[in-house]
């Protein structure tokens, strides 16, 4: 982040051009509202804290506050985060006028919660929420052009498989997500504590790929039978998989045994509450804070 803004302020300093530094209506400037300069702007995305800037990361805060760092920083972040949501709803879909059924789109922010990290269902979320498919899918596109979430797209290609080929949906932050549930606590040993688990460490790859201008793609990758893969940078030069068990055992590894014969894979991670890294054949079974330090190291991608 520093030598970030060292760039930044080189260029402020010694550029003859004009520059545009935004923080909301993002929706507005992707579309045409300012002038994007083009070849003579760049563009550098902002995310939450990353553990490389907290050092001593406190997973649970993590996950029940989430990595804005007010919010992280807050001892009860709970009106922090009920005041985040409220006032994107108010200043950013409201004000800027980007749907004009504005109850509808809080209650399909509802569903989308909900349904966060799993497979994106338009007709079904369309039903919960009383509007139409295609209304759902520009709604999500509002959550991509406000930066409030981003789609994880399937891997499609494969030799032997049949391969699901519906994108994930997931928001930038868990806090978000845990305040959009309606602030349930997340305890360990749970499965929301291992999808929040998921969820934190995806955000933490794609904060690192964006401040190290690494251009690679993420996807992940599930057949028609089940078997899944979390995460895979660009094309597989990583393969990850993130399990919330403090030991990782043989039936753990069986998305990324199978991903391995189908695909050539660079390197085989599964990222957990481990207390230690160790083999498992060609697999590296990584406790995420080292796997968060080898990350920032760039020894994973």
């Amino acid at each position: 982040m520093p030598e970030l803004l060292d760039e930044v302020h080189w260029c402020l300093e010694n550029t003859p051009t004009k520059f545009i530094l935004c923080g909301s209506s993002a929706r507005k400037l992707r579309h045409g509202a300012a002038n994007l300069l083009g070849g003579r702007a760049w563009r550098f995305e902002l995310f939450p804290f990353t553990t490389s800037e907290i050092g001593d990361t406190d997973l649970g805060r993590v996950l029940n506050h989430g990595l804005i760092p007010r919010h992280y920083l807050d001892d009860r972040p709970e009106r922090a985060l009920l005041a985040y949501v409220a006032d994107y709803i108010d200043q950013e879909i409201r004000s800027e006028a980007l749907t004009r059924n504005v109850p509808g789109f809080a209650r399909f922010l509802d569903a989308a919660a909900l349904s966060h990290g799993e497979l994106i269902n338009f007709a079904n979320i369309g039903r919960d929420c009383g509007v139409s498919s295609k209304t759902v899918r520009e709604y999500y596109q509002i959550l991509e052009d406000t930066l409030l979430g981003h789609r994880l797209e399937p891997w499609r290609r494969s030799r032997n498989r049949r391969l699901i080929e519906t994108a994930k949906f997931y928001l930038f932050d868990p806090g978000v997500v845990r305040a959009l549930k309606g602030m349930p606590s997340i305890q360990p040993r749970t499965d929301e504590f291992g999808r929040a688990f998921e969820h934190f460490l995806i955000e933490e790859v794609r904060a690192h790929l964006s401040y190290r201008e690494k251009h690679l793609p993420l996807s992940f990758w599930r057949t028609s039978t089940g078997l899944e893969v979390d995460l895979l940078v660009g094309r597989i030069d990583a393969a990850v998989e993130f399990k919330a068990t403090e030991e990782v055992r043989p039936q753990h590894l069986k998305g990324l045994v199978a991903l391995m014969e189908d695909q050539k894979v660079g390197h085989a991670f599964v990222v957990s509450l481990d207390p230690a890294p160790r083999k498992m054949g060609d697999i590296l079974v990584l406790p995420w804070r080292e796997f968060c330090r080898r990350l920032w190291a760039d020894e994973i991608v």
